[in-house]
């Protein structure tokens, strides 16, 4: 029988493999499911700038297995340093594409935050980002956006309904309207030592295509209260009628499902 000796693990790569399972299970791990275009990449850079969490930016990973708590170590570190003090590392996850599954993952070292922002201002804020790419995009025109915001709205309200009681809901536009409030009421749930602040830090991945906000606000390194005004751009009242119903009922049940909630 022909062995191919590349293939088998060196004692120092079996001592490596060790050494990096034992520092990422020294981590607990901070969740943010929500959507595109919810106030995420802001949320984001205020939780990965205090001092016990690294992690602001969408990582684009599943989480099924412990497996994949390892590959968000590794995929971290080789853009950003884990901060010494760190107690959790921090992912978001905006799309269907990537999973969350808590069955074989350890519960008592997961914070999960679920945030969702009314549909009129997030669909309008999806148009507009996609119409002023360089390539055209389906999510540039209502239908395809409004799609997205349906499938993803109804993919978080049944994991919340498969996870009650086991995370925090709180309404995407507090952060912008109440600050102190939510912040507190974060700091509190994610039992951090220090208050989250409304100033962050610029990382390597702040405002890059694919990270989160690209805009010229999330350069700041503070809460901008003003939104952005959409009213040029329309969606057919039909169906924005009926997402907003949608929404409104999916947002009640995550409010009931969740073990503590903050909403406007």
């Amino acid at each position: 029988m022909n062995i191919d000796m590349s293939q088998i693990a060196t004692i120092p790569q079996l001592q490596g493999l060790k050494e990096r399972k034992s520092f990422s299970e020294h981590y607990h791990h901070i969740f943010l499911l929500s959507h595109m275009r919810a106030n995420t990449s802001l949320m984001s850079h205020i939780l990965g700038s205090h001092p016990q969490i690294s992690g602001y930016y969408e990582m684009h990973l599943s989480y099924r297995t412990k497996s994949d708590l390892l590959k968000q170590q590794d995929l971290y570190s080789s853009k950003d340093v884990i901060k010494s003090s760190s107690q959790y590392l921090f992912d978001k996850l905006l799309h269907n594409d990537y999973e969350l599954l808590l069955e074989e993952l350890d519960l008592t070292k997961i914070k999960l935050l679920v945030s969702i922002r009314q549909p009129e201002q997030s669909i309008k804020s999806i148009i507009n980002l996609f119409q002023n790419k360089e390539t055209e995009h389906s999510y540039a025109h209502p239908e395809a956006a409004i799609k997205y915001y349906r499938d993803r709205i109804m993919s978080l309200a049944k994991f919340c309904e498969l996870y009650k009681g086991c995370y925090y809901y709180y309404d995407a536009d507090l952060i912008r309207s109440k600050p102190k409030e939510c912040l507190a009421q974060l700091q509190n749930w994610l039992s951090l030592e220090s208050p989250l602040t409304e100033q962050y830090q610029m990382f390597s991945q702040t405002g890059k295509a694919g990270a989160g906000d690209s805009s010229a606000n999330m350069t700041k390194g503070k809460i901008i209260q003003q939104q952005t005004n959409y009213e040029a751009l329309e969606i057919p009242s039909d169906l924005l009628s009926k997402v907003q119903k949608e929404s409104a009922q999916h947002r009640q049940l995550m409010i009931e499902n969740a073990l503590e909630s903050l909403t406007l």
